[in-house]
Protein backbone atom coordinates (compact mmCIF):
# COMPACT_ATOMS: atom_id res chain seq x y z
CA UNK A 1 0.00 0.00 0.00
CA UNK A 2 1.35 3.69 -1.05
CA UNK A 3 2.48 5.13 2.30
CA UNK A 4 1.49 8.56 1.95
CA UNK A 5 -2.57 7.12 1.09
CA UNK A 6 -2.23 5.06 3.96
CA UNK A 7 -1.21 8.19 6.44
CA UNK A 8 -3.60 10.30 4.91
CA UNK A 9 -6.82 7.70 5.21
CA UNK A 10 -6.11 6.83 9.04
CA UNK A 11 -6.11 10.86 9.70
CA UNK A 12 -9.43 10.71 7.60
CA UNK A 13 -10.85 8.17 9.96
CA UNK A 14 -9.52 9.58 13.00
CA UNK A 15 -11.42 13.02 12.19
CA UNK A 16 -14.28 11.47 11.40
CA UNK A 17 -14.24 10.00 15.11
CA UNK A 18 -13.29 13.76 15.98
CA UNK A 19 -10.31 12.47 17.39
CA UNK A 20 -8.03 15.01 19.50
CA UNK A 21 -6.55 17.46 16.47
CA UNK A 22 -2.97 17.00 17.54
CA UNK A 23 -2.96 13.23 16.78
CA UNK A 24 -4.77 13.98 13.33
CA UNK A 25 -1.59 16.29 12.48
CA UNK A 26 0.82 13.80 13.20
CA UNK A 27 -0.47 11.60 10.39
CA UNK A 28 -1.42 14.54 7.78
CA UNK A 29 2.42 15.92 8.62
CA UNK A 30 4.23 12.54 7.98
CA UNK A 31 2.11 12.51 4.75
CA UNK A 32 3.34 15.43 3.84
CA UNK A 33 7.15 14.90 4.56
CA UNK A 34 7.19 11.64 3.06
CA UNK A 35 4.92 12.43 0.30
CA UNK A 36 7.93 15.12 -1.35
CA UNK A 37 10.43 12.21 -1.15
CA UNK A 38 11.13 9.93 -3.97
CA UNK A 39 8.94 6.60 -2.73
CA UNK A 40 12.06 4.05 -3.10
CA UNK A 41 13.98 6.42 -0.99
CA UNK A 42 11.29 6.59 1.45
CA UNK A 43 11.06 2.41 1.31
CA UNK A 44 14.95 2.44 2.09
CA UNK A 45 14.93 4.78 4.94
CA UNK A 46 11.85 2.88 6.57
CA UNK A 47 13.54 -0.85 5.60
CA UNK A 48 16.47 0.81 7.80
CA UNK A 49 14.87 2.87 10.33
CA UNK A 50 16.65 5.81 8.81
CA UNK A 51 12.93 7.19 8.36
CA UNK A 52 12.61 7.41 12.81
CA UNK A 53 15.57 10.19 12.51
CA UNK A 54 13.45 12.45 10.23
CA UNK A 55 11.58 15.25 12.40
CA UNK A 56 7.68 14.90 12.28
CA UNK A 57 7.91 10.70 12.01
CA UNK A 58 7.30 9.61 15.65
CA UNK A 59 7.34 6.03 16.44
CA UNK A 60 3.48 5.57 15.55
CA UNK A 61 4.09 6.86 12.12
CA UNK A 62 6.89 4.74 11.20
CA UNK A 63 5.36 1.62 12.22
CA UNK A 64 2.59 2.99 9.44
CA UNK A 65 4.99 3.47 7.05
CA UNK A 66 7.21 0.58 7.32
CA UNK A 67 3.92 -2.18 7.28
CA UNK A 68 2.96 0.00 4.27
CA UNK A 69 6.53 -0.20 2.15
CA UNK A 70 6.28 -3.75 2.77
CA UNK A 71 3.51 -4.52 0.92
CA UNK A 72 0.23 -4.55 3.76
CA UNK A 73 -2.31 -2.75 5.02
CA UNK A 74 -0.66 -1.44 8.23
CA UNK A 75 -2.39 -2.64 11.56
CA UNK A 76 -3.39 0.77 12.88
CA UNK A 77 -5.14 1.32 9.54
CA UNK A 78 -6.68 -2.00 9.49
CA UNK A 79 -8.66 -1.41 12.84
CA UNK A 80 -9.92 1.85 12.15
CA UNK A 81 -11.04 0.56 8.93
CA UNK A 82 -13.09 -1.53 10.80
CA UNK A 83 -14.50 0.57 13.41
CA UNK A 84 -15.15 2.57 9.89
CA UNK A 85 -17.94 -0.07 8.90
CA UNK A 86 -20.07 0.97 11.30
CA UNK A 87 -22.64 4.29 10.93
CA UNK A 88 -22.23 7.19 12.78
CA UNK A 89 -25.81 7.83 13.12
CA UNK A 90 -28.50 5.18 13.94
CA UNK A 91 -30.88 6.65 11.76
CA UNK A 92 -31.63 8.22 8.66
CA UNK A 93 -30.43 5.94 6.47
CA UNK A 94 -32.68 6.12 3.22
CA UNK A 95 -32.26 10.12 3.72
CA UNK A 96 -28.70 10.16 3.58
CA UNK A 97 -28.02 7.90 0.52
CA UNK A 98 -30.53 10.44 -0.88
CA UNK A 99 -28.24 13.18 -0.58
CA UNK A 100 -25.92 14.50 -3.46
CA UNK A 101 -23.72 17.34 -2.33
CA UNK A 102 -22.89 19.29 0.99
CA UNK A 103 -23.19 23.28 0.67
CA UNK A 104 -21.02 24.08 3.89
CA UNK A 105 -17.13 22.80 4.13
CA UNK A 106 -13.79 24.61 5.06
CA UNK A 107 -9.88 24.67 3.83
CA UNK A 108 -6.61 25.45 5.29
CA UNK A 109 -7.48 29.26 3.95
CA UNK A 110 -9.46 29.47 6.57
CA UNK A 111 -10.01 27.72 10.02
CA UNK A 112 -9.97 24.09 8.59
CA UNK A 113 -7.11 21.89 8.78
CA UNK A 114 -6.43 20.52 5.20
CA UNK A 115 -5.78 21.97 1.74
CA UNK A 116 -8.63 22.73 -0.44
CA UNK A 117 -7.26 19.46 -3.24
CA UNK A 118 -7.61 16.82 0.10
CA UNK A 119 -11.25 18.22 0.81
CA UNK A 120 -12.03 17.76 -2.56
CA UNK A 121 -10.42 14.09 -2.94
CA UNK A 122 -12.46 12.93 0.73
CA UNK A 123 -15.54 14.65 -1.11
CA UNK A 124 -15.20 12.48 -3.84
CA UNK A 125 -14.29 9.06 -2.47
CA UNK A 126 -17.68 9.79 -0.14
CA UNK A 127 -19.12 9.70 -3.28
CA UNK A 128 -20.61 13.50 -3.30
CA UNK A 129 -21.63 14.90 -6.53
CA UNK A 130 -20.42 18.30 -4.96
CA UNK A 131 -19.36 20.22 -2.30
CA UNK A 132 -19.63 23.61 -1.40
CA UNK A 133 -16.01 25.44 0.28
CA UNK A 134 -17.30 27.64 2.15
CA UNK A 135 -14.80 29.56 3.83
CA UNK A 136 -15.20 32.50 6.18
CA UNK A 137 -15.72 36.04 5.58
CA UNK A 138 -13.14 38.74 6.57
CA UNK A 139 -14.43 40.13 9.67
CA UNK A 140 -14.02 36.74 11.34
CA UNK A 141 -10.64 37.98 11.96
CA UNK A 142 -10.36 35.04 14.40
CA UNK A 143 -10.86 32.27 11.68
CA UNK A 144 -8.67 34.00 9.23
CA UNK A 145 -11.25 35.02 6.89
CA UNK A 146 -11.08 35.63 3.57
CA UNK A 147 -10.06 39.07 1.99
CA UNK A 148 -11.98 39.93 -1.66
CA UNK A 149 -8.50 39.44 -2.71
CA UNK A 150 -7.71 35.90 -1.10
CA UNK A 151 -11.29 34.77 -1.93
CA UNK A 152 -10.52 35.50 -5.85
CA UNK A 153 -6.89 33.86 -5.79
CA UNK A 154 -8.92 31.03 -4.02
CA UNK A 155 -11.99 30.82 -7.10
CA UNK A 156 -8.95 30.49 -9.10
CA UNK A 157 -7.63 27.21 -7.55
CA UNK A 158 -11.41 25.98 -7.61
CA UNK A 159 -11.52 26.19 -11.08
CA UNK A 160 -8.56 24.48 -11.73
CA UNK A 161 -9.74 21.30 -9.51
CA UNK A 162 -13.35 21.09 -11.50
CA UNK A 163 -10.96 21.60 -14.64
CA UNK A 164 -8.52 18.76 -13.23
CA UNK A 165 -11.57 16.45 -13.02
CA UNK A 166 -12.03 16.79 -16.58
CA UNK A 167 -15.87 16.98 -16.80
CA UNK A 168 -16.45 13.97 -13.99
CA UNK A 169 -19.21 13.68 -11.95
CA UNK A 170 -18.32 15.64 -9.01
CA UNK A 171 -17.91 19.46 -8.89
CA UNK A 172 -16.55 21.97 -6.38
CA UNK A 173 -18.88 24.98 -6.00
CA UNK A 174 -17.37 28.05 -5.24
CA UNK A 175 -18.78 29.69 -1.97
CA UNK A 176 -18.32 31.31 1.36
CA UNK A 177 -19.75 30.92 4.76
CA UNK A 178 -20.32 35.11 4.85
CA UNK A 179 -20.56 36.90 7.81
CA UNK A 180 -24.22 38.40 9.10
CA UNK A 181 -23.15 41.56 10.63
CA UNK A 182 -24.54 43.41 13.11
CA UNK A 183 -26.50 45.58 10.82
CA UNK A 184 -28.17 42.78 9.34
CA UNK A 185 -25.59 43.28 5.74
CA UNK A 186 -23.29 40.49 4.44
CA UNK A 187 -19.72 40.92 4.89
CA UNK A 188 -18.52 40.91 1.46
CA UNK A 189 -19.19 42.77 -1.70
CA UNK A 190 -22.18 41.60 -3.83
CA UNK A 191 -19.79 41.84 -6.80
CA UNK A 192 -17.69 39.32 -5.03
CA UNK A 193 -20.64 37.44 -3.68
CA UNK A 194 -22.21 37.36 -7.68
CA UNK A 195 -19.20 35.62 -8.12
CA UNK A 196 -19.89 32.57 -6.23
CA UNK A 197 -22.29 29.75 -6.59
CA UNK A 198 -23.10 29.38 -2.61
CA UNK A 199 -23.86 31.75 -0.29
CA UNK A 200 -24.23 30.37 3.12
CA UNK A 201 -24.91 33.52 5.64
CA UNK A 202 -24.33 32.67 9.79
CA UNK A 203 -24.09 34.94 12.67
CA UNK A 204 -20.68 34.85 14.53
CA UNK A 205 -20.69 37.60 17.03
CA UNK A 206 -22.75 39.13 19.73
CA UNK A 207 -24.82 35.82 19.97
CA UNK A 208 -25.96 36.83 23.18
CA UNK A 209 -27.94 40.07 22.10
CA UNK A 210 -31.81 40.11 22.59
CA UNK A 211 -34.29 38.82 20.32
CA UNK A 212 -35.51 41.69 18.88
CA UNK A 213 -31.87 43.10 17.69
CA UNK A 214 -30.89 39.30 16.37
CA UNK A 215 -34.54 38.77 14.77
CA UNK A 216 -34.01 42.16 13.00
CA UNK A 217 -30.19 40.86 12.56
CA UNK A 218 -31.04 38.28 10.46
CA UNK A 219 -33.91 39.48 9.22
CA UNK A 220 -31.96 41.68 7.09
CA UNK A 221 -29.37 39.10 5.97
CA UNK A 222 -32.61 37.11 4.32
CA UNK A 223 -34.06 39.70 2.33
CA UNK A 224 -30.58 40.13 0.53
CA UNK A 225 -31.11 38.21 -2.68
CA UNK A 226 -27.52 37.05 -2.71
CA UNK A 227 -28.08 34.39 0.39
CA UNK A 228 -29.25 31.16 -0.43
CA UNK A 229 -28.62 29.35 3.07
CA UNK A 230 -28.97 30.49 6.74
CA UNK A 231 -26.20 28.62 8.48
CA UNK A 232 -26.76 27.17 11.95
CA UNK A 233 -29.15 29.77 12.86
CA UNK A 234 -28.68 29.41 16.62
CA UNK A 235 -24.86 29.40 17.27
CA UNK A 236 -25.70 26.78 20.03
CA UNK A 237 -22.84 24.40 21.13
CA UNK A 238 -23.52 21.31 22.80
CA UNK A 239 -20.20 19.74 23.88
CA UNK A 240 -16.61 19.94 22.43
CA UNK A 241 -13.25 21.67 22.85
CA UNK A 242 -14.92 24.85 23.06
CA UNK A 243 -17.50 24.24 25.52
CA UNK A 244 -20.97 24.66 25.67
CA UNK A 245 -22.99 28.32 24.34
CA UNK A 246 -26.87 28.62 24.81
CA UNK A 247 -28.75 29.06 21.41
CA UNK A 248 -29.54 32.40 20.90
CA UNK A 249 -32.76 34.05 21.20
CA UNK A 250 -34.64 35.33 17.68
CA UNK A 251 -38.48 35.19 16.53
CA UNK A 252 -38.16 32.05 14.74
CA UNK A 253 -41.48 32.23 13.37
CA UNK A 254 -40.60 35.71 11.91
CA UNK A 255 -37.34 34.25 10.44
CA UNK A 256 -38.43 30.66 9.13
CA UNK A 257 -41.45 32.45 7.67
CA UNK A 258 -38.73 35.34 5.82
CA UNK A 259 -36.66 32.08 4.34
CA UNK A 260 -39.85 30.40 3.43
CA UNK A 261 -40.76 33.43 1.39
CA UNK A 262 -37.09 34.35 -0.22
CA UNK A 263 -36.24 30.73 -0.94
CA UNK A 264 -33.56 30.35 1.77
CA UNK A 265 -32.54 27.04 2.92
CA UNK A 266 -32.27 26.83 6.31
CA UNK A 267 -29.62 24.78 7.57
CA UNK A 268 -29.43 21.24 9.54
CA UNK A 269 -25.81 21.48 10.85
CA UNK A 270 -24.79 18.51 10.78
CA UNK A 271 -21.61 18.72 13.37
CA UNK A 272 -22.70 16.75 16.51
CA UNK A 273 -21.21 19.66 18.75
CA UNK A 274 -23.69 21.76 17.13
CA UNK A 275 -27.12 19.98 16.13
CA UNK A 276 -28.55 22.91 14.97
CA UNK A 277 -31.22 24.04 15.05
CA UNK A 278 -32.76 22.28 17.63
CA UNK A 279 -35.85 19.49 16.69
CA UNK A 280 -38.02 22.17 17.88
CA UNK A 281 -36.79 24.76 15.65
CA UNK A 282 -36.45 22.35 12.67
CA UNK A 283 -40.45 21.40 13.05
CA UNK A 284 -41.14 25.17 13.16
CA UNK A 285 -39.08 25.67 10.16
CA UNK A 286 -40.81 22.43 8.14
CA UNK A 287 -44.46 23.86 9.18
CA UNK A 288 -43.32 27.38 7.55
CA UNK A 289 -42.65 26.23 4.27
CA UNK A 290 -39.05 26.34 4.65
CA UNK A 291 -36.57 24.17 2.48
CA UNK A 292 -33.33 22.79 3.92
CA UNK A 293 -30.14 21.86 3.34
CA UNK A 294 -28.16 19.27 5.13
CA UNK A 295 -24.43 20.56 5.91
CA UNK A 296 -21.60 19.35 7.37
CA UNK A 297 -19.52 22.09 8.27
CA UNK A 298 -16.25 20.24 7.85
CA UNK A 299 -13.17 21.34 8.83
CA UNK A 300 -10.99 18.37 7.97
CA UNK A 301 -11.63 15.76 4.88
CA UNK A 302 -13.38 12.97 7.62
CA UNK A 303 -15.67 15.57 8.75
CA UNK A 304 -17.60 15.35 5.60
CA UNK A 305 -18.92 11.96 6.73
CA UNK A 306 -20.73 14.06 9.86
CA UNK A 307 -23.68 14.13 6.89
CA UNK A 308 -25.17 10.90 8.76
CA UNK A 309 -25.56 13.12 11.72
CA UNK A 310 -27.80 15.80 9.85
CA UNK A 311 -29.71 12.76 7.85
CA UNK A 312 -30.99 11.17 11.01
CA UNK A 313 -31.89 14.42 12.73
CA UNK A 314 -34.24 15.44 9.55
CA UNK A 315 -35.11 11.95 9.33
CA UNK A 316 -36.88 11.86 13.07
CA UNK A 317 -38.11 15.25 12.64
CA UNK A 318 -40.29 14.42 9.55
CA UNK A 319 -38.16 16.18 6.74
CA UNK A 320 -39.25 14.83 3.44
CA UNK A 321 -36.25 14.27 0.46
CA UNK A 322 -37.69 16.83 -1.50
CA UNK A 323 -37.58 20.01 0.63
CA UNK A 324 -33.67 19.36 1.43
CA UNK A 325 -31.93 20.99 -1.34
CA UNK A 326 -28.57 18.70 -0.78
CA UNK A 327 -30.72 16.19 -2.21
CA UNK A 328 -31.13 17.64 -5.62
CA UNK A 329 -28.82 17.06 -8.86
CA UNK A 330 -26.38 19.75 -9.38
CA UNK A 331 -27.82 21.53 -12.07
CA UNK A 332 -31.43 22.09 -10.37
CA UNK A 333 -28.96 23.21 -7.26
CA UNK A 334 -27.08 25.93 -9.16
CA UNK A 335 -30.69 27.25 -10.74
CA UNK A 336 -32.20 27.32 -6.84
CA UNK A 337 -29.06 29.55 -6.36
CA UNK A 338 -29.25 31.69 -9.06
CA UNK A 339 -25.66 30.41 -10.43
CA UNK A 340 -27.30 27.75 -12.92
CA UNK A 341 -24.59 27.07 -15.32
Amino acid sequence: MDAVDALNEIAFWLERELAPTFKVQAFRKAAGIIGGLDPAEVAARARTGRLKSMKGIGDRTFEVIRQAVDGGVPDYLEGLRERGQQPLAAGGTELHSALRGDLHSHSDWSDGGSPIELMADAARTLGREYLALTDHSPSLKIANGLSAERLTEQLDIVADINNDDGGGNFRLLAGIEVDILEDGTLDQSPDMLDRLDVVVASVHSKLRSDRRTMTARMLGAISDPQINVLGHCTGRLLQGARGTRPQSEFDAERVFAACAERGVAVEINSRPERQDPPDELIRLALDAGCLFSIDSDAHAPGQLDFLQYGAERAASNGVPAERIVTTWPLDRLLEWTGRGK
